[in-house]
């Protein structure tokens, strides 16, 4: 049914003091162009409830915008959050994370007896190190490859404009100076030494007169020795001092130290696969730009699937040690997937495909940590 009203009516309605005008944010001219849309809706000889409803939006986006002007120190919080996340480099942290939570619960597992409620403090401590001493090692290459990030990467932080140069070196220097605080707390002289000396690689990896990731071979090496070596033998050795015994090495720790290692290595020249024109621009010579991008792509396949075959082997030939009737069929699903994903990318001419290889990659790096407590 439809209530009809004559003109003159609708205008004493309009001038009742009932009718109150919606207010319209002075800096929204989308709600004053669809209020003025309303009030001449309003002008008809029929006001039904669809009509009614036409003046809620414009009161709604009015108060969104109101809200986002109202609110400018929540969106800095917000946007800064953002920037400092893309600073971390989130891919690189889940692998330290990963990395440290597998080893302590290895140790753990092969210790039961001493588990204690007092190391979970210690462990979290530990933790938030090596995600300080990641975080330093990746911002410090952001900030003196913002030039090539601009090409390669312009979503990272500085590169975008969301974070500058001099934030940037205040979190820096938070992350290692926060780091090497805890671990000297926590766990003694020698691991201090080994956390130091992961940020002097990191810091010689960017920092110029040395710079070594022109190079490729000592590029590699360095991410091969911090990733590999340092993180793997670091955290297991703390571990063990925690709970009071020495350090002494296990076939399966043994294996994560060589597989992560090896896999490290990959890592290192096929990290550079997706930033080929901004090397060859800003001159840095990689694997990638030396080689192209194929037959490095083929080499780090190659690469992996001698880490997977050795890892079968190794199950077979060691079963004292090793769990084969998870670590065989596990090794073996992933090296389909290397082959297939591999497969991938030579369909796509190594070009689109190529940043989808890289991720892949990272997902079976991650997928090794994931396993490794259970095998």
């Amino acid at each position: 049914m439809e209530l009809s009203l004559s003109s003159s009516s609708l205008r004493l309605y309009a001038t009742s003091s009932r009718y109150r005008k919606p207010p319209i944010h002075p800096r929204c001219n989308l709600c004053i162009s669809l209020f003025n849309t309303s009030s001449s809706t309003l002008r008809t000889n029929s006001f039904t409830t669809t009509r009614t409803s036409t003046l809620k939006f414009p009161i709604t986006a009015c108060s969104q915008a109101g809200a986002a002007e109202s609110n400018p120190p929540l969106n800095k919080v917000a946007d800064f959050k953002d920037a400092f996340w893309r600073f971390l480099r989130p891919h690189t942290i889940r692998g330290t994370a990963l990395g440290s939570v597998s080893l302590v619960s290895r140790a753990l597992l092969e210790n039961p007896n001493l588990i204690r409620w007092s190391l979970l403090f210690k462990a979290f401590s530990g933790l938030i190190a090596l995600i300080c001493g990641n975080g330093y090692i990746v911002g410090i290459n952001q900030i003196y490859d913002i030039g090539i990030d601009k090409v390669n990467k312009p979503y990272l932080p500085i590169a975008a404009g969301d974070l500058s140069v001099q934030s940037a070196w205040i979190l820096v220097l938070s992350f290692a100076i926060v780091g090497v605080i805890i671990v000297a707390l926590n766990f003694g002289q020698f691991i201090t030494s080994l956390y130091c000396f992961g940020l002097f690689l990191g810091t010689i990896y960017s920092v110029p007169p040395l710079r070594m990731k022109r190079f490729p071979v000592v590029a590699f090496l360095i991410i091969a020795t911090v990733r590999g070596f340092l993180l793997n033998f670091g955290v297991y050795y703390a571990v063990r001092a925690a709970l009071g015994l020495t350090f002494q090495w296990s076939s399966p720790v043994a294996f994560i130290t060589t597989f992560v290692t090896m896999f490290a290595l990959v890592i290192a020249i096929t990290k550079d696969l997706p930033d080929v024109e901004g090397d060859r621009k800003f001159q840095i010579s990689t694997f990638a730009t030396k080689l192209g991008v194929r037959n490095i792509a083929l080499l780090g396949s190659g690469l992996l699937l001698i880490n997977y075959i050795g890892s079968i082997v190794a199950a077979v030939y060691m079963p004292q040690a090793f769990r084969s009737i998870l670590m065989i069929p596990f090794h073996t699903i992933l090296a389909s997937f290397l082959i297939f994903q591999a497969w991938v990318l030579e369909r796509a001419n190594y070009t689109q495909a190529i940043a989808g290889y890289y991720r892949f990659i990272w997902n079976l790096f991650y997928a090794e940590y994931i396993i490794f407590p259970f095998i």
